[in-house]
């Protein structure tokens, strides 16, 4: 037993972290001397359905399968897909055989989250977007949560072990409970009690709704921090919002009659993508949580498609090895990697793993695969429809 339930690191490399038919799988090829060379694609659908997700999760494939004996191709981090394979494996199957599920469920769960929070950034392009989801999740999985997150353009995050490994520094500043301590009537002495405390660094941005009417507290909280006041946070329980935007839009006036229009105005509580559209010309950032954390995963299979040369596939699926393209139209398209491609088209499946070794300039950087996303966002529309 260890303390945790967490299944270790070791664990997943050694492809312990496996589904048992896969080791029953390895007894019964090796057993009958069968170790055929194969190609195996990752996809979700196998034709374009004009609904695009983000790709995220590659740097954890990466270190999965480097070391073994195999050939893998993949789209960049950061990179919009609609169809066809994601990441393609070449080599004796066996190479690979029992890493199938830890693969899959680095690449589907964070390309879920990904795509989430992708929906977010593009309902408010102009607003701060911040995680706030870390919570919502095992300990275990608060880093995929957080990186998922920046790949899509969000501009920050709240669990600080996980900035530890992002090596980016975890933001925030006060909740309810910190309210709480100080009790009903004292909120003075607690915002007065933060801005003394903590670092000059961090921005003072008062909670403001914990126990009065927001448009109360947000002059209490100006009265108390003065121009050392940044912002502040409304994270109103849901059945006491009523008219939220018009909540805003009345604090925001109460501030500018007071001569106080340069304090931010934040919002966070279960917010989604038409939250954000709803509230973006009023609110000047937005904390998303649930939304991005509790996604549901791509579904992502992984099927052979050749074998020892030649084209297979079990019903359902397609075979043959595959080549995506991101067309000039901003369209996706689907081909036969030993075809030629869509006119002008871009391939997009690139060379990742050679002869087991990581091929040199791949890279994983999360603030450059953020800029593939938004760049490949705005080339194909996503979001357009619900602007």
């Amino acid at each position: 037993m260890t303390e945790f339930d967490i299944v270790g690191a070791d664990a997943i490399a050694s492809g312990r972290a496996t589904d048992a038919y896969f080791e029953r799988t390895e007894a019964v090829l090796e057993a009958a001397g069968r170790n055929p060379e194969v190609v195996a694609e990752v996809t979700a659908d196998q034709f374009p359905t004009g609904d695009f997700e983000l790709l995220a999760g590659l740097k954890d494939a990466a270190a999965l399968l480097s070391g073994h004996d195999v050939d893998v191709d993949a789209i960049p981090e950061g990179r919009l897909f609609d169809g066809g394979p994601v990441l393609r494996i070449r080599g004796d199957y066996l190479a690979f055989a029992r890493l199938e599920t830890s693969l899959l469920g680095f690449l589907s769960h964070a390309s879920g989250m990904a795509t989430a929070a992708l929906d977010c950034r593009v309902a408010a392009p102009d607003s701060t977007v911040l995680s706030f989801g870390a919570r919502h999740v095992h300990p275990a999985m608060t880093v995929a949560v957080e990186r998922s997150a920046l790949i899509a353009g969000f501009d920050g995050f709240s669990h600080v072990a996980a900035g530890d490994l992002l090596g980016r520094e975890a933001g925030g500043t006060m909740p309810h409970a910190l309210m709480i301590c100080f009790g009903r009537g004292n909120q003075e002495a607690a915002w007065a009690a933060f801005d003394e405390t903590v670092e000059e660094g961090a921005p003072r941005i008062a909670l403001c709704d914990t126990f009065s009417d927001e448009k109360d507290e947000v002059l209490r909280a100006v009265e108390t921090l003065g121009d050392r006041l940044d912002g502040v946070r409304l994270d109103t329980t849901g059945s006491r919002r009523g008219d939220f935007r018009h909540i805003l839009r009345e604090v925001a006036w109460e501030l500018d009659a007071r001569g106080h229009e340069d304090v931010d105005l934040y919002v966070s509580g279960g917010l989604g993508p038409a939250d954000l559209r709803h509230l973006r010309d009023v609110a000047d950032g937005f904390g998303v949580g649930g939304t991005v954390s509790n996604a549901d995963p791509v579904d992502f299979a992984l099927d052979i498609v050749e074998v020892d040369g030649e084209p297979v596939s079990k019903r359902g699926k397609l075979s043959g090895v595959k080549q995506v393209y991101r067309t000039p139209d901003g369209g996706h398209g689907v081909g036969l990697a030993d075809r030629e491609g869509p006119a002008d088209a871009e391939p997009l499946l690139e060379p990742l793993i050679r002869d087991g070794e990581l091929v040199d300039g791949r890279e994983f950087d999360v603030d450059a695969a953020a800029e593939r996303a938004l760049a490949d966002a705005d080339r194909v529309g996503y979001g357009d429809e619900e602007a």
